[in-house]
């Protein structure tokens, strides 16, 4: 696609292209809740300043969503909307697009229902670079536009730099919005809360994704989480197990992490479900959770975790959400 300094949403999406698919029947064993049923049952929290009605449980679709066949995918993805779910997580560096397209063979038919998050991968912080991956993306999501498109993985501050400069990436994020491909934009981050805290203070941001449980790592709920409260930002949480590094032996189940993440001033928590019970479960805690943890309980599950949280924050330093996808 030429790089010209104005392009124009039907120029955009015109040369992008959509795909056509077609969404394969859902088994019996996926059958879900009347979806009228369960959305009514799933708590819903205002995205921030977007204004949108979200799912306090999030679908992810890295990593864990890859764990499934490929062929039953729509079919889990139809059973979590079935649940009450309507906020979807993927991103072109979840297995190299594959998360994408599969998320777009759901999308063919049910595009109307979900409110659909990709981001703009780490490889690509120039202007011209995004506006390509984005493109490529809404091909294989086989839709002209999502409703919330974040730049991928802040890193440092020299990564911040990057992205801001006149050239960046974030130029491009800016102009999607003003032509619809993005309805709202962001950044995602868990590697360092104080370059998110400046990032969030600096820029014209809808939402913020960050990694924050109770071992509070890399400060993102003591810097981050306020500036995007006093900026009435979309906050959507991530990592609520610590990738699983915080369940186990003598630690807080899933469930307890879950309600620790609803406490928080937040939107909505996005979690990977690689099995149905996974998934289920996860409803059943958001459907059962109707107050927050009082501050002492808080203060215990961060006290449980405080020995952790120096191995957390090397973990998160370092991991890349490429979601660990092969072929």
């Amino acid at each position: 696609m030429p790089m010209d300094d104005k392009v124009s949403r039907r120029e955009f999406l015109e040369k992008g292209g959509r795909a056509v698919g077609a969404v394969a029947a859902m088994p019996a064993w996926l059958a879900a809740a009347s979806p009228s049923d369960a959305a009514a049952s799933l708590p819903r929290r205002t995205l921030g300043r977007t204004g949108v009605s979200v799912s306090i449980l999030a679908m992810g679709c890295g990593s864990r969503f890859l764990a499934y066949p490929a062929d039953q995918a729509t079919a889990v993805l139809e059973k979590a909307v079935g649940l009450g779910i309507n906020y979807l997580d993927t991103a072109m560096d979840y297995g190299q697009g594959e998360s994408e397209t599969r998320v777009g063979r759901f999308l063919a038919a049910r595009r109307r229902d979900v409110f659909v998050a990709t981001k703009v991968p780490q490889g690509a912080r120039t202007r011209d670079a995004a506006l390509r991956e984005v493109e490529a993306s809404l091909k294989r999501l086989q839709t002209d536009h999502v409703d919330l498109l974040h730049l991928h993985g802040l890193g440092d501050a020299a990564d911040l730099a990057k992205i801001e400069a006149a050239s960046g990436a974030l130029k491009a994020l800016y102009e999607l919005r003003a032509q619809k491909v993005a309805r709202f934009v962001g950044m995602t981050s868990h590697a360092d809360g104080a370059v998110m805290a400046t990032a969030i203070e600096r820029h014209d941001l809808d939402c913020v994704q960050m990694a924050m449980n109770p071992a509070r790592a890399l400060r993102f709920e003591e810097l981050a989480l306020p500036a995007a409260n006093r900026k009435s930002l979309g906050v959507i949480l991530m990592k609520v197990t610590g990738q699983d590094k915080l369940l186990g032996a003598g630690k807080a189940d899933t469930a307890s992490l879950l309600r620790y993440a609803w406490s928080l001033p937040i939107s909505t928590a996005v979690c990977g479900m690689p099995k149905l019970e996974f998934l289920e479960a996860n409803v059943a805690a958001a459907k059962t959770f109707v107050s927050s943890l009082s501050p002492a309980e808080m203060d215990r599950l961060r006290t449980q975790y405080a020995g952790g949280t120096s191995a957390m924050a090397r973990f998160f330093t370092h991991h890349r959400d490429d979601g660990g996808w092969t072929a």
